[in-house]
């Protein structure tokens, strides 16, 4: 097996592997494998057993890096074992047995509560399913406030939604148990409370650092999220990648 660390990065709901456009940058020019799969965003075992997938045929160690909802599911997917740490973003750190709205539902609501938008999708042989989404005109505000404002009104219009099963589908395996941890809570996020982050890290026991950003903190504050994912390497595999000057 290769001793060369892989980083794959799991995007959220609401978005897609472009909202990593300006961290994968900076992870590839300081010599750090970068996979940034499409995330299916249909439900929590599902999801997570398709990055499970992609992990799996990753020669070597990989260092899981999760958005939001991708918070949950790399702490699904982080039971493979060749995934040597977790790195949360604006993430969901769920225990075993407990959903993305149990753990919500213990903190005041975040301005997301009242901007959401709920649409059917087709599901063959079934009833339809329900999509959740952020409404256009709220989502710069609800998500991406310090994001360019261009970027923001293309991102708006380009969601990716979380199909509403997988909000109280529980989480089957917490891989913070027995896998390193670290966290970035976004101190200014109205897509998630920062108190629920805040708990979940805890819990975790992740290191913690604060960024003061929006939800999507890895386009508005790429370089810091990339040192992280840097000593997160170091520490977990060794791997010493060359800042990005």
């Amino acid at each position: 097996m290769s001793t060369t660390p892989t980083v794959v990065l799991v995007h959220g709901a609401f978005a897609d592997a472009s909202s990593y456009a300006k961290l994968i940058p900076e992870l590839l020019d300081s010599g750090v494998k970068v996979v940034a799969p499409a995330v299916p965003n249909r439900s929590l075992t599902g999801d997570a057993a398709y990055i499970s997938s992609v992990v799996r045929q990753i020669d070597g160690p990989v260092l899981l890096v999760g958005h939001s909802y991708g918070g949950a599911v790399i702490t699904v997917a982080g039971a493979e074992e060749n995934v040597a740490g977790l790195v949360y973003l604006s993430g969901y750190a769920l225990a075993q047995g407990e959903s993305l709205g149990e753990l919500q539902g213990g903190f005041p609501d975040s301005d997301l509560a009242a901007a959401l938008v709920y649409t059917k999708f087709p599901v063959p042989g079934e009833e339809d399913g329900t999509d959740v989404s952020v409404d256009i005109a709220k989502f710069p505000s609800v998500f991406a406030h310090d994001v360019d404002p261009e970027l923001a009104r293309v991102l708006a219009v380009s969601q990716r939604p979380l199909a509403a099963f997988a909000f109280g589908e529980p989480a089957p395996f917490a891989a913070w148990k027995t896998k390193p941890s670290w966290g970035v809570v976004s101190s200014s996020d109205h897509t998630i409370n920062p108190d629920v982050e805040r708990f979940g890290y805890q819990r975790a026991g992740a290191k913690v650092t604060e960024i003061d950003s929006s939800h999507l903190v890895m386009l508005s504050h790429p370089k810091e999220v990339a040192d992280i994912i840097r000593e997160a390497l170091s520490v977990t595999t060794g791997f010493r990648a060359g800042a990005d000057d």
